[in-house]
C-alpha cells in the first residue's frame, strides 16, 4: 500500500463508494445520485449550476429531483427533491452514518477532531489553488 496523501485519499474514497454501492443495490439509486440528494438536503431549490459546483459534477437531471423555473427565468432551472427523493435521501443519511461508524472504529473523538481540522485545511488549500487558477483563466 502506498502511504502518500493522494493515494490514501483516493483509496478511502473508493472504499466508501464500494461500501455505498453495495448498500444501494436494492434501492434503485445509482452511485452518482447520493451526493446530489445529500446536497439537496440542505440546498433544496438550488440551480443546476450550484448543484454541479457543490457536488463537483456536470449538471444533469435525475428521477429523484424535479426541475422548475423560478420567476420566469428560462435560462436557469432550479432543482427540488421529489417525495421519493426525500425518502431516498433519508436512507442515504442512514447508510453514510453506518459507513462512517465502521470507518471510525477505534478512533477517539480527539483523534477524529484533529483529523477533521487537518483535512479541512487540506480541502481549503486545494480549493484556493483551484479558485486562483480559474480566476487566472478568466
Amino acid at each position: 500500500m502506498d502511504n502518500s496523501l493522494h493515494y490514501l485519499i483516493m483509496a478511502n474514497q473508493m472504499l466508501v463508494q464500494k461500501a455505498l454501492l453495495d448498500k444501494l443495490k436494492d434501492t434503485g439509486l445509482t452511485i452518482g445520485q447520493p451526493k446530489i440528494l445529500d446536497y439537496l438536503k440542505d440546498h433544496d431549490g438550488s440551480s443546476q449550476k450550484d448543484i454541479a459546483k457543490g457536488c463537483f459534477i456536470e449538471a444533469g437531471s435525475l428521477t429523484t429531483i424535479t426541475r422548475q423555473m423560478l420567476n420566469g427565468n428560462r435560462r436557469s432551472f432550479h432543482i427540488f427533491m421529489t417525495e421519493e427523493g426525500r425518502k431516498k435521501q433519508q436512507l442515504i443519511d442512514e447508510l453514510f452514518n453506518e459507513i462512517e461508524k465502521n470507518a471510525l472504529q477505534n478512533i477517539s473523538g480527539e483523534e477524529f477532531d484533529m483529523f477533521m481540522t487537518v483535512y479541512k485545511k487540506i480541502y481549503h488549500n486545494l480549493q484556493n489553488e483551484l479558485t486562483s487558477k480559474e480566476s487566472a483563466n478568466e
